[in-house]
């Protein structure tokens, strides 16, 4: 069989080029970019909530898991909004059942109330130390009802039920 002059001109630029295999970088990105679009998506699965090694979770078999809400640390000395100290534990014990002005101050400034908004929606989460007394936590409790919070959620530590 006669070849044509362009498939002998062909197989001699193979011949010279060699076979040479090269990457597909075209399935190589589409590769990439799922894998991307995989972590992007899947890495909200994370922790909620802020730790602090000196608030000390006390043990529930709870199996909710916490929503994003302003986080208010009660530790054993001092109070915390959002991770800024607002009041000590001493301000707390000895305003008796009153709130602090500083802790109700900073609990209306870290979610203000908005025209129109819908009240059930202003939610607070109270990470109170194990340690702590019913008294104090009652009174952040307190506070975050006056400062307009309608869902006031305690934080705990998960455990496995036991069978």
């Amino acid at each position: 069989m006669k070849t044509s002059r362009r498939t002998k001109r062909m197989e001699r630029q193979h011949k010279r080029s060699g076979n040479r295999a090269g990457i597909n970088l075209v399935s190589l990105m589409d590769i990439f970019t799922i894998l991307v679009f995989f972590l992007l998506v899947n890495s909200s699965d994370g922790e909620v909530l802020p730790t602090l090694k000196s608030v000390e979770l006390p043990e529930s078999v709870s199996e909710k898991a916490p929503r994003e809400a302003i986080v208010i640390m009660v530790s054993a000395a001092d109070v915390r909004v959002q991770g800024k100290i607002v009041a000590s534990i001493d301000d707390l014990l000895q305003a008796d059942d009153n709130i602090p002005p500083a802790l109700l101050q900073a609990l209306k400034t870290a979610n203000p109330m908005e025209e129109g908004s819908d009240a059930p929606r202003r939610e607070a989460t109270i990470m109170g130390d194990r340690s702590i007394r019913y008294r104090l936590l009652k009174q952040v409790m307190a506070g975050c009802t006056e400062a307009g919070f309608s869902r006031i959620s305690l934080a705990v530590l998960q455990k496995p039920l036991e069978t």
